[in-house]
């Protein structure tokens, strides 16, 4: 289900294939775990899940909205942050009758997603578990982005200490996470395996799976942004664009 390392001395596994620039086969991930286990397993590790709309006819989405701007990447409710649930009968039901949807999973109940672009996660990921830490589940994206899974921040008792995940793409914090979506309460992200429009495979896979522990956000967050920054300073246009968080 997810990519391994094989020690401090030696890497190991589909991870570090994918680590030198050999990407693991999307389909074949989908053999080796099947998309219904695949999600019961994310729901099995605590991370609430929904249905999500899913590709259709090329760029196109399976929702009625003409010119979609996100196409089989939002839900499929409006509803979706109190119908998002880990209960294994509700999303079997959810799988079999809906073959082709993708699913997301509601951020800011157990888990955040620290989600940055493709090559400073990659500098990252290395980084964190050359130096032993405890990264936790981690996807990847084919629309260029890397999604760490973590613990949330919290539920604090006072409601106005919650920070609402729009918080985090105001233009002003570009200096202090530059290219870092943090999504939080408010927010979701496509679950793997999950499908992305354009054909060709495109897809969001496992890189490590959810079997993994949801570690401290705070663990990561200094080598994520660390990374982001030296990304964005060698390709400043694409910080730019990459900023918005809301789907």
């Amino acid at each position: 289900m997810s990519a391994e390392f094989g020690g401090r001395t030696g890497r190991q596994g589909r991870l570090s294939q994918w680590l030198r620039g050999r990407r693991p086969n999307p389909e074949q991930a989908a053999d080796e775990g099947g998309r219904e286990d695949l999600l019961l397993a994310a729901a099995g590790a605590g991370l609430p899940l929904a249905p999500a709309a899913h590709p259709a006819a090329g760029y196109g989405c399976s929702c009625d909205r003409v010119g979609c701007p996100t196409p089989a990447r939002h839900p499929v409710s409006f509803a979706w942050q109190t119908q998002s649930t880990t209960d294994r009968a509700q999303i079997e039901r959810w799988a079999r009758h809906q073959p082709q949807a993708n699913f997301i999973t509601a951020t800011g109940m157990v888990h955040d997603v620290l989600d940055v672009p493709f090559d400073a996660g990659r500098e990252a990921l290395t980084r964190l578990l050359d130096a032993g830490v405890e990264v936790g589940p981690v996807a990847e994206s084919d629309d260029g982005r890397l999604l760490f899974f973590t613990l949330t921040r919290g539920t604090p008792e006072d409601e106005d200490e919650w920070w609402p995940c729009e918080l985090d793409c105001h233009p002003e914090t570009m200096d202090e996470h530059p290219g870092l979506r943090w999504h939080c309460r408010g927010s979701y992200v496509l679950v793997p395996p999950a499908r992305l429009p354009g054909g060709d495979g495109r897809s969001v896979r496992w890189v490590r799976g959810p079997e993994h522990p949801l570690p401290d956000p705070l663990s990561l967050l200094e080598v994520l942004t660390d990374s982001c920054a030296r990304h964005a300073d060698e390709q400043p246009d694409h910080a730019a664009t990459a900023w918005p968080l809301r789907h």
